[in-house]
């Protein structure tokens, strides 16, 4: 019986965690990367990061359906969240990453597009963190 709760143990261990967690400060201070296009704005009116309104409100953007707020987005994303795929910090984290690919590799279309040209090559994870942070206020 120790011998199979050290093993288990010494998987887990091995195994790590399932996903990386990401440092919300960090994610706040990168912020201004997405400030041209974004801002988080909450539901009150209270403004929590000011910027622009090219893409959608982020405020709130962990747990809600994709594509499902009263910004313009295109038919592939719109279809995704009509699927019931909502959006989680891994999810996110994925689609700031490349949000041509996450796109087509999430539809299944190859010729699916997103409106958002930009890629975030580090920081994905602390991003999303800083973003569930700011919902949970």
């Amino acid at each position: 019986m120790k011998t199979r709760f050290l093993a288990l143990a010494a998987a887990l261990t091995l195994a790590g965690p399932a996903f990386a967690e990401g440092d919300a400060a960090k994610g706040e201070s990168d912020f201004k990367k997405c400030k041209a296009c974004h801002m988080i704005v909450a539901d009150d009116g209270t403004e929590i990061q000011k910027g622009g309104k090219t893409g959608p409100n982020l405020y709130g953007v962990i747990g809600r359906a994709v594509g499902s707020t009263d910004f313009k987005y295109g038919d592939s994303i719109k279809a995704l969240g009509e699927t019931g795929l909502v959006w989680d910090e891994a999810e996110l984290a994925a689609y700031i990453t490349d949000p041509k690919a996450w796109l087509q590799d999430k539809s299944g279309d190859a010729a699916a597009k997103s409106k958002m040209t930009f890629k975030l090559t580090k920081g994905q994870e602390d991003m999303a963190a800083y973003l569930a942070s700011v919902t949970a206020q």
